[in-house]
């Protein structure tokens, strides 16, 4: 019943994904709702999805593949302040490149968390995943981490595509002048430079965000985060 119960969670949690915009229904959620009420809703039925996927791998039966080591860890130790980080500045700034975005507000001259990446969010998963690949060597939470790696890796792909396609080449390339997709790209090749110091709001939402995670770890997901 074990694997029976995370196939069906991660079945259900992809395809919350994926068939809203396929079948029109996120059309008609974001005219009833709003489009800040639409994300309040996702945020909050896929936060909730995401924790159930966790819990049944957890309850999966356990195959071992690799042991898990103190680098490993240490690694997702590491990792989680530059995925809060990611996650606070980039969920609802201005960025008409990222979904968690708004269109609203973007300066390319000043393009904020887009100077860093245009895809804050999918990058944040893509390193929440490969970190705790890492430091799980069993076969479900193997399934579950690169699952996510590989719908994030792919993720990046398909939104510059779309992106591109719904802006059209010539506004994609004016608005992205100075931004990158790769973390810190824009910034290494001098195309930018933080034109000011970060928001005060979003850094603290970080550190909260960071603190809730490290101390919600061992009662939600059941490990002590700790190295």
């Amino acid at each position: 019943m074990g694997w029976i119960e995370f196939a069906l969670a991660m079945a259900v949690f992809l395809a919350s994904h994926r068939i809203p915009a396929a079948l029109g229904v996120k059309g008609r959620l974001v005219a009833a709702l709003g489009p800040r009420g639409y994300t309040a809703m996702f945020s909050l039925v896929s936060t909730v999805l995401l924790l159930w996927v966790i819990w049944a791998a957890g309850r999966a039966p356990q195959v071992p593949l690799w042991d898990q080591t103190a680098a490993a860890r240490w690694a997702v130790n590491l990792v989680m302040p530059v995925v809060c980080v990611l996650a606070a500045f980039g969920i609802a700034a201005p960025n008409p490149f990222a979904f968690e975005g708004r269109a609203g507000g973007f300066d390319p001259a000043r393009p904020g968390i887009a100077g860093i990446t245009r895809q804050p969010l999918l990058w944040a998963l893509l390193l929440w995943s490969l970190g705790h690949l890492w430091a799980n060597g069993d076969l479900a939470h193997v399934i579950l981490f690169g699952s996510f790696a590989a719908f994030s890796a792919l993720g990046l792909r398909i939104a510059e595509t779309r992106r591109r396609r719904v802006l059209g080449a010539a506004e994609f390339d004016r608005l992205a002048a100075g931004t990158g997709q790769v973390p810190l790209a824009a910034l290494l090749s001098g195309r930018w430079r933080p034109s000011g110091p970060p928001s005060m709001i979003r850094l603290a939402l970080t550190i909260l965000g960071w603190a809730a995670l490290w101390h919600l770890h061992q009662p939600v997901i059941g490990a002590w985060p700790a190295p």
